[in-house]
């Protein structure tokens, strides 16, 4: 299970000023941290729950993609079973309680709420009380929970009727799910997380194909048949975007002043380190970051995509109303940050004659590997405190 996200992060940066005092060999120790420090894992529905076809679940898109593309899949499994966390949920929440967690992260299903997507189409109840008893269980054994709105599996009606968030119409329905979850869980749930990685959701969906709806341009080895990679990842990071700026705005008239919670958004974001000390990868290296960190941070911060995106895209990156601007920026009461890794990151030249696309929009080349050694997590930590 992985740790929790920007926590691990803040975990390392309140060590960084200690560092120097601690002798070689030393063992953190809990009591180290204040009480009120979460320590956490994390998990996301279709990954975890199984139980696909119980409790009045409906189809999300991973149940499609996953059995109609077995090959995009290592291993050609799928999320049917997974864990089984549907039923053995009280199993996973005393294990973290063994393990002296405090906090866990989880999604809740999308259509495990609405089946069909949308609040017309009825309201689970079963799904209602699986989220209620899980929640429960977790708070009866002292650990915190977390909820992430929207972990990738979207309602497979939704994606039938009009394209899943490739549509604005999305907004709406997403807003409609949210308030679902507010209403039922909010008396308990203090934390909430709109989206996790949207821009894992919106290249990997439709700029290269290798995660659910598996959209991408058809040229090369992709093996899509359906998508633009010059497009589409731009209008569903938009519309991601947008859902998650109503969502917090109902959740702040409707709910926040007496639930008393937060809410926020976890973005993800390698670091990017230029490739020779050189003045075009130099500015390569900004680059890569506008088009991964930039892309969702300047959005939510300052109300706009970052100058670099707005120039190189062009009339393919949407563009946001004044009120849309308005609603976005700050729409958030803190910001989750998943990060994995590091990349070197060269200059490439514009090719007039490619074919428009996401991977090669930025004018960058990421490498992994170099001569040198790749900055660490903590190094990451003094750059961006």
């Amino acid at each position: 299970m992985e740790l929790l996200w920007l926590l691990l992060l803040l975990l390392m940066a309140s060590s960084t000023s200690s560092r120097s005092e601690m002798k070689a060999g030393e063992v953190i120790r809990r009591s180290q941290f204040p009480e009120d420090f979460f320590f956490g894992t994390a998990s996301s529905a279709y990954q975890y729950e199984g139980a696909v076809r119980e409790g009045g679940r409906g189809p999300s898109i991973w149940d499609t993609f996953t059995h109609n593309h077995p090959e995009k899949i290592a291993n050609g499994s799928n999320g049917d079973i997974a864990i089984d966390s549907y039923h053995r949920y009280k199993e996973d929440v005393g294990i973290m309680k063994g393990l002296g967690l405090n906090a866990y992260r989880f999604s809740v299903s999308w259509p495990r709420i609405l089946p069909n997507g949308k609040l017309s189409g009825g309201v689970n109840l079963e799904g209602i009380k699986y989220y209620n008893n899980l929640i429960d269980e977790l708070i009866s054994k002292g650990v915190e929970p977390f909820v992430t709105l929207f972990h990738w599996d979207s309602p497979q009606a939704l994606e039938q009727q009009y394209g899943g968030f490739l549509s604005n119409l999305i907004v709406e329905d997403f807003r409609d799910y949210a308030d679902i979850c507010f209403r039922e869980f909010g008396d308990r749930v203090k934390y909430w997380i709109t989206f996790n990685e949207p821009w894992s959701f919106s290249i990997g969906g439709y700029s290269n194909g290798i995660l659910a709806p598996g959209r991408c341009s058809s040229q090369g080895k992709s093996g899509c048949s359906k998508g633009d990679s010059g497009r589409e990842p731009y209008i569903v990071a938009h519309n991601q975007l947008l859902a998650h700026a109503a969502v917090v705005q109902i959740y702040r008239e409707k709910y926040q002043g007496g639930q008393k919670g937060k809410i926020g958004i976890a973005i993800v974001s390698n670091w990017m380190i230029p490739y020779e000390d050189s003045k075009e990868d130099k500015h390569a290296t900004k680059r890569a970051l506008d088009f991964m960190y930039g892309w969702f941070m300047d959005p939510l911060t300052k109300g706009d995509y970052p100058v670099s995106m707005r120039t190189l895209v062009g009339n393919r990156l949407p563009r946001f109303t004044k009120e849309q601007s308005k609603a976005i920026n700050g729409s958030f009461d803190f910001i989750g940050l998943n990060y994995y890794t590091a990349r070197y990151i060269q200059g490439t030249k514009q090719d007039s004659n490619s074919h428009k696309s996401y991977s090669t929009d930025s004018l960058t080349n990421e490498r992994g590997n170099h001569s040198r050694t790749l900055f660490s997590v903590l190094q990451l930590i003094e750059l961006l405190c």
